[in-house]
């Protein structure tokens, strides 16, 4: 994705304004946390335009 940029989950936690990383990952397991892809060293990393693409729905969803 050009312009895009991967954030790493202590990136998407600080933008989210403090969100446990417990959190982030229980968001996971339900699938309700912005999708992202799992590195060959096991992190997990999310596209930017993803992240902002999930703010949005759940901007719309309240």
């Amino acid at each position: 994705m050009r312009g895009d940029q991967l954030m790493t989950v202590d990136q998407v936690l600080v933008e989210l304004g403090g969100v446990s990383r417990r959190t982030f990952y229980r968001w996971r397991e339900l699938g309700s946390a912005p999708s992202g892809m799992k590195l060959p060293n096991g992190e997990i990393r999310i596209w930017r335009s993803d992240f902002a693409s999930w703010l949005e729905s759940l901007r719309e969803a309240a």
